[in-house]
């Protein structure tokens, strides 16, 4: 854990720490695509990505699950995993209370995942991002740029419509 930016930190989450990491899900991830992306696809990408045993099998895979604490109470989570090169990592997931968008929070936890990746030999963090979100311009702000545009058939009938964001480090 890591002190920083008044009384936020942020927890490396362990398997145990999964089941918080599926209640923010709960919490945030629909709110944030609401109006965005049709109630089934929301539906379905939480099944898809959020059940304990899914969030379990991402871990298992490499994706380093992390949770943001704000004033002691859990707020926001990221994850992040190596590519197929020693030195690309991927952003899979950031998000936080809507509540708290906008105050810093994000750039906290952004930055609190590309110091991670520094550490581990990291030279360059990518993202996918639905070209439809808000968030495009909070990467952008932090530096990332548009690389390419992406359909994701991720099954069911249903496609993402993808930035690929990129950012040295």
């Amino acid at each position: 854990m890591t002190e920083a930016l008044g009384s936020s930190w942020v927890k490396v989450a362990s398997s145990d720490d999964l089941g918080q990491v599926h209640k923010l899900a709960e919490r945030i991830f629909p709110v944030t695509y609401q109006g965005i992306l049709s109630a089934d696809l929301i539906e379905y990408m939480m099944e898809l990505f959020y059940k304990p045993d899914a969030l379990l099998k991402q871990q298992d895979a490499g994706q380093c699950f992390l949770i943001l604490y704000v004033e002691g109470q859990p707020a926001g989570y990221a994850s992040y995993s190596r590519l197929s090169t020693e030195e690309i990592f991927k952003l899979n997931k950031l998000y936080l209370d809507i509540h708290l968008q906008g105050k810093g929070f994000g750039k906290f936890l952004l930055s609190f995942v590309i110091d991670r990746i520094r550490t581990q030999g990291g030279r360059s963090l990518r993202l996918n991002v639905y070209r439809g979100n808000k968030a495009v311009a909070f990467y952008q702000k932090m530096g990332f740029v548009i690389l390419y545009e992406e359909l994701l058939d991720i099954g069911n009938g249903h496609f993402m419509d993808d930035y690929v964001m990129g950012i040295d480090l």
